[in-house]
């Protein structure tokens, strides 16, 4: 393998990171049809480079870098006009409504009873009877609203009051201390290591994942490494 393919290989792999990673933090199965298009487009002309040798990288990368700004200029106009969104998005489209089938939206749709049914199956309902409304969003997922007859008890259906839970903070990871998370809790990393060391692991170094929750609650778990060292 030459010089070449390999450096040519590691541009291209971190150009199309960067790519992705601008496009935004959206799953495979959230992307919006032309986001996905141009991620497909992304990919194939990353490789264009690297499979005919006369080629530059550049006729690569510029390409790419066309596209990332092509799709920031098409999510920008989908943000800023309703229109331009529902042209270039679509329109969430209802497909149930109050347990019963709407075959015109379906076809409109081209989906069929076999690809509804399969969702459904796949969100846990057995009965369309007991959907109220069954939407198709714009990136193909289908969003359910069970009949309220259906739907699992929550404490509200009992009248129970319940303790507000927030998320737990990240205070180590891998050895390595969060201190932002420290801020957030007002707390610092005397404290922190006070805690591990009246647990006996006077050393942050050697714990693979310590967090506290919104109770106050302190959770960590030491490294293996440091388990087994310590058993010996």
């Amino acid at each position: 393998m030459s010089l070449s393919i390999i450096w040519k290989t590691s541009i291209l792999y971190f150009v199309v990171i960067v790519s992705m990673r601008l496009m935004g933090k959206r799953q495979i199965g959230e992307l919006q049809p032309f986001e996905f298009a141009i991620a497909l487009m992304i990919s194939e002309l990353a490789v264009f480079p690297l499979s005919e040798s006369g080629r530059g990288i550049w006729e690569g990368i510029v390409p790419i870098t066309i596209l990332v700004v092509l799709q920031f200029l098409i999510s920008l106009l989908a943000v800023k006009s309703v229109k331009a969104r529902e042209w270039i998005c679509g329109r969430p489209r209802i497909v149930i409504m109050n347990g019963c089938l709407q075959e015109q939206n379906l076809r409109k749709e081209l989906y069929t009873i076999n690809d509804l049914l399969e969702q459904l199956r796949i969100a846990g309902v057995q009965n369309i009877s007991d959907v109220e409304h069954g939407i198709l969003e714009t990136n193909g997922q289908l969003s359910l609203v069970l009949k309220s007859q259906k739907r699992p008890l929550v404490p509200s259906d009992l009248g129970i009051e319940t303790k507000y839970e927030g998320f737990s903070m990240d205070l180590i990871i891998d050895g390595k201390i969060i201190e932002n998370s420290l801020k957030l809790a007002k707390l610092d990393v005397e404290w922190l290591k006070k805690q591990l060391s009246d647990r006996g692991w006077p050393n942050p170094d050697d714990i693979f994942y310590a967090s506290l929750d919104t109770e106050g609650n302190f959770y960590f778990q030491p490294k293996l490494k440091a388990a087994k060292n310590r058993r010996l």
